[in-house]
């Protein structure tokens, strides 16, 4: 049988169901890694499974996202990691390291393995060979603890690239390209698998801008083939032996193809508020900009760092505006302070932020009052960059250096020439700041400040649910919507402070509405749930009594958390039932069965309609035990 790449990984690693597009699998996990704003209460969950030792070949616990360390709050996380990563058998990457997906891809990527990340753009691994999947933190604690991750099978959709990039443009113009066609909800189901021709234009860092920001299409990954150009990033990595040739068969099949000649694409910015709201640069000319910031898990390679300083070598950047640069890793910071690189970048007027996720996630570096932001991140949801009324786009790295420079859009083909950056044969390898577990962990003692709250942990769930709409909501309502980052990101390990934020830029009654009804039902629209994994999207409502959700469609890993955490996720079989429900509505969903269609009973307005689902059998049983913690502690105990 002819297989396509992913189907070939999913195979070596399957565990259970069958590779029938949307049918539900599990497999098998190689590696896991995790950041720290996810991270400790992954591992609180971790602890609370009663493992001894983490099961799988390599799990990583990065810290890149709450490096600002205003309070004890930060500090007090990462020493919590560090210890509990040395007991449990986890390497720990400490702060100033870099951000995990440039990172895991320099240092511990391999081709054909599966990787599990409780970060949503986890497939950036996708970029050297592996399938790598964005998860809630539960699903990564049950990874490490030996057990299968469930999915359904994706329907793989083949990017079949020809030609090759113009000067001026660049990896990250393709993947704007694609989300142009596809949208932000286009992929959800699927895994985006790049083939052609163009392939072998395309360095590996290239591949994992194109693969990071997938997670925009709502794609469960994204994956390029392990080739020659695989094997030379792992030979100057100093990993040639991690290195194993993986490609489709030449007559496999695929559920969709698409085709792009990469000659033709040009370089784009994807407005506010969304990534798939994408214009050429050369409608967007003479648009002012006050502020640049090049960096992000996206656009943070020693490529993209040497081509903004070639752009800014001997220039000033312009008085309109300021511009941050934030080095992906400390090999792309130590490599560009070897070469010059930063000296051109410091010299032009740039200011040096952490080797740290920062900005992307409005921890940092936020925009003034209604400010034109260019950003070479992945995501421009409205209030993420830690300003309400700034105005953010994405862009390449080399328009965000021009626009620098300019202080205004300015199509960077009528600009000066283009500035060639060659892959260097070997990189700065220097892995100190990586804390290698001990060999056994039962000594270690593991340290917890104050911030670090116990796991709130839900009831089982009953015959029905009887609950009033506590919020309703439109269309693309992302994870920041829900539980916002930025300056709240210290409260990830303390749910019951957390909560106090659930919806607060949407709706600043809805924690005490919440709490006062003390039960309720979230109504919502398409894609609810898009956006980062941030499993507290699910667990804070959780925390506050949310029994369901009812939309008209979810985001692939947000509907997984609602699971994990004992919230029905339930869509409107009729879209126009939507309408059928407003705030402060009494409803009433018999739940004593799953099996097929649900009826939910509008006891304010004396209607009725009709919700379907898409959950498992194990995810029928999961919920009625209150969530898959209790699930899992519950079997265990048996």
């Amino acid at each position: 049988m002819s297989l396509n790449l992913t189907q070939k990984i999913i195979k070596e690693h399957l565990v259970s169901g069958e590779m029938i597009a949307k049918s539900p699998i599990s497999i098998r996990m190689d590696q896991t890694l995790t950041q720290d704003a996810t991270g400790t209460m992954a591992y609180l969950q971790f602890e609370a499974l009663g493992v001894p030792r983490v099961k799988t070949e390599l799990s990583v616990s990065y810290v890149d996202h709450n490096t600002a360390q205003m309070d004890f709050k930060n500090p007090d996380d990462h020493i919590f990691l560090q210890t509990i990563a040395a007991k449990y058998g986890i390497v720990f990457s400490r702060p100033g390291n870099g951000i995990c997906h440039q990172v895991h891809l320099e240092r511990f990527g391999k081709p054909g393995k599966t990787l599990l990340g409780s970060d949503s753009h986890t497939p950036t691994g996708g970029g050297i060979g592996m399938l790598a999947i964005g998860a809630g933190g539960l699903d990564v604690a049950m990874a490490m603890a030996g057990e299968p991750f469930n999915l359904k099978m994706p329907m793989v959709v083949k990017v079949h690239l020809t030609g090759k990039l113009q000067p001026w443009v660049s990896a990250k113009d393709v993947i704007l390209e694609i989300l142009r066609r596809e949208t932000v909800k286009g992929g959800v189901g699927c895994v985006y698998e790049y083939s052609g021709p163009g392939l072998e234009t395309l360095t590996v860092p290239e591949r994992a801008t194109i693969t990071n920001m997938g997670a925009e299409l709502g794609a469960t990954s994204s994956i390029f083939p392990s080739d020659d150009e695989t094997r030379r990033f792992l030979k100057a990595q100093g990993r040639e032996n991690d290195w194993v040739e993986l490609v489709a068969d030449a007559d496999a099949k695929y559920d969709r193809v698409i085709e792009l000649n990469l000659s033709e694409v040009v370089p784009l910015a994807a407005c506010p508020h969304m990534p798939d709201i994408v214009k050429p640069i050369s409608e967007l000319e003479h648009l002012a900009v006050d502020q640049v910031m090049i960096g992000s898990c996206t656009n943070s390679s020693y490529a993209d760092l040497t081509k903004a300083g070639k752009i800014l070598k001997g220039r000033t950047v312009h008085p309109r505006l300021s511009l941050g640069i934030a080095p992906g890793s400390r090999q792309v910071l130590r490599m560009a302070a070897d070469e010059g690189t930063l000296a051109d970048l410091v010299g032009a007027g740039a200011r040096l932020l952490e080797s740290a996720c920062g900005p992307c996630i409005g921890m940092g570096f936020a925009p003034k009052t209604n400010a034109v932001a260019l950003r070479t991140s992945n995501r421009n949801f409205e209030k993420r960059s830690g300003t309400d009324s700034a105005q953010v786009y994405l862009v390449s790295p080399e328009v965000a250096a021009v626009a620098a420079v300019e202080g205004k859009f300015t199509d960077p083909r009528k600009w000066v020439s283009y500035p060639e950056v060659k892959m260097p044969e070997k990189f700065t390898i220097d892995d100190s700041m990586f804390i290698f577990p001990p060999e056994k962990g039962d000594d270690i003692e593991i340290v917890r400040g104050p911030n670090i709250a116990a796991l709130p942990i839900k009831e089982e769930m009953g015959a029905e649910i009887v609950a009033k709409a506590l919020i309703k909501v439109e269309d693309n309502i992302t994870t920041d919507h829900i539980m916002p980052a930025g300056k709240y990101l210290p409260l990830r390990s303390n749910v019951p402070e957390y909560a106090k934020h659930v919806f607060e830029g949407v709706d600043k009654e809805f924690y005490n509405r919440a709490r006062e009804m003390k039960k309720g039902v979230i109504v919502g629209g398409d894609n609810y749930g898009q956006g980062s994994s941030r499993e507290h999207a699910a667990l804070c409502p959780m925390y506050l009594g949310v029994q369901a959700v009812l939309c008209k469609s979810f985001a692939r890993i947000h509907l997984a958390n609602l699971v994990n955490f004992g919230i029905l996720p339930v869509t409107f079989k009729n879209p126009e039932d939507y309408n059928q429900v407003e705030v402060g509505d009494e409803l009433k969903i018999n739940v004593s069965s799953f099996d097929g269609e649900l009826t939910v009973e509008n006891l304010t307005r004396g209607v009725k309609f009709q919700v379907v689902h898409t959950l498992s059998d194990e995810d029928k049983v999961i919920l009625k035990a209150g969530g898959r913690l209790p699930y899992a502690k519950k079997q265990a105990s048996a």
